[in-house]
């Protein structure tokens, strides 16, 4: 896995919504689920120190993490799309609304916000609308004439999908096997017939899809400027 200062993408974002105040986590596992698992598996040794007794082979864990969570590992099929991998995470999801992330970008956003927003207005699908840093700078042109250059503006054009959402149950029922987009072949027919709200947030977001965002978010991290560390 990735890691940001020592942990995984995956941990920053369960960090983040805990920072709300959610603690229980589902987890859709895939490629690479068995190296997820020994993860958790391994986490309270890993975060606390340790005594060993090293001729009886004895361990002891010295404190806790500091962390209080419930995570569900659950094994959504190496191959499932992900509307099918959501599908079947039912049985471990709560009864009215729960919120989704793809695990792939990192914001400072108020997700309690967003729960909020999606509880008053009581459609079944709320997004987190981003305009996402230009990947690119550009030129200002005169005929031939280069009379600007703006290298890579903070801010793209357009909305985008942050990659986190909060659902209504009832969006299960509409998904129908492992092979469903949930962006395409869900979440953008409930969008003609009006079913999708999104909350706009023009603060810091960055995905982590190539290198190069790995290296930002690093350095930000080390640089001790991670504006999506909302705790302590």
């Amino acid at each position: 896995m990735v890691e940001i200062g020592g942990q995984p993408i995956l941990w920053h974002i369960m960090k983040l919504y805990s920072s709300f105040g959610m603690s229980h986590f589902v987890i859709a596992l895939g490629y690479k689920g068995d190296m997820i698992k020994s993860y958790f598996l391994d986490y309270r040794t890993n975060a606390c120190d340790l005594s060993i007794r090293t001729l009886a082979g004895e361990l002891s864990v010295l404190g806790s993490p500091r962390e209080d969570w419930t995570v569900d590992l659950v094994d959504t099929g190496y191959a499932t799309n992900t509307g099918g991998r959501v599908r079947r995470l039912a049985p471990h999801l709560p009864d009215e609304s729960f919120c989704l992330s793809y695990g792939d970008c990192l914001t400072n956003a108020d997700l309690r916000k967003a729960v909020d927003f999606h509880r008053d207005h009581g459609r079944l699908v709320t997004l987190m609308a981003v305009r996402p840093p230009a990947r690119f700078g550009w030129l200002e042109l005169d005929g031939s004439l280069v009379t600007e250059f703006v290298e890579k503006p903070d801010v793209g054009e357009g909305w985008v999908n942050g990659g986190f959402m909060v659902l209504r149950r009832e969006v299960l029922e509409l998904i129908e096997s492992d092979d469903q987009s949930l962006e395409l072949d869900i979440i953008a027919p409930l969008a003609v017939s009006g079913e999708v709200m999104a909350m706009t947030h023009t603060d810091f977001w960055h995905p982590m899809d190539t290198l190069k965002d790995v290296r930002v978010l690093r350095s930000l991290w080390d640089g001790e400027a991670a504006q999506w560390r909302l705790w302590d």
